[in-house]
């Protein structure tokens, strides 16, 4: 039994939930390693995708489709699975006894999923879509969309962003902080405040 499976058998009792904290701090340290978590636990995760927390995934991960090249932005964004409120109708004596209500979510190929965004039950994100910070996605999102807010609306297409933003590109990814830092200064895009 791999250990995905073994925390999903024990429940959230006080003894696994530290086990699993202690595992994920020893072993889960990597992608690599949360995803293989993550699809040990059930969840259909494609090729190249960053996810930078285990908790980003849900309770049930089993209930998640993530295609390839797909990019969590911070450790805040969460894909939630379920909906609590259902079970709180038997409190309000709504319904006879408490229930739980699950959906899934499929996030497509080449997507960037933006810091402290949220994705709801039953939603389905296309390919090549851009989903903004902050926002919480309830309804389905079609291929090629760029889409912010709360609720998440689309606000225009990934083409239409591109092309916004392509004047204000810097070629810098991979570099250090420092090396940004100097190459913003000399661009003018940052002031000194010090010498070096």
């Amino acid at each position: 039994m791999n250990a995905a499976v073994f925390f999903q058998k024990h429940g959230r009792g006080f003894i696994n939930t530290v086990l699993k904290k202690l595992y994920f701090l020893i072993f889960i340290r990597n992608d690599k390693a949360r995803v293989k978590y993550l699809r040990d636990a059930g969840a259909s995760i494609g090729k190249n995708v960053h996810i930078a927390k285990i908790d980003q995934i849900g309770t049930e991960p089993f209930l998640v489709s993530i295609g390839d090249n797909v990019f969590f932005s911070g450790t805040e964004t969460q894909l939630i699975t379920h909906d609590g409120g259902v079970s709180q109708t038997y409190l309000m004596g709504i319904s006879t006894h408490k229930y739980d209500c699950f959906g899934k979510i499929t996030i497509g190929n080449n997507c960037f999923i933006g810091m402290r965004s949220i994705i709801l039950k039953d939603v389905n994100i296309g390919d090549n879509c851009i989903i903004g910070a902050g926002s919480v996605v309830t309804k389905d999102i079609p291929s090629g969309s760029v889409a912010c807010g709360v609720p998440a609306r689309i606000i225009e297409t990934v083409e239409e962003y591109y092309n916004k933003n392509k004047t204000k590109v810097d070629d810098t990814i991979g570099w250090n902080t420092y090396n940004k830092r100097k190459y913003l200064e000399n661009k003018g895009t940052v002031e000194v405040h010090c010498d070096d």
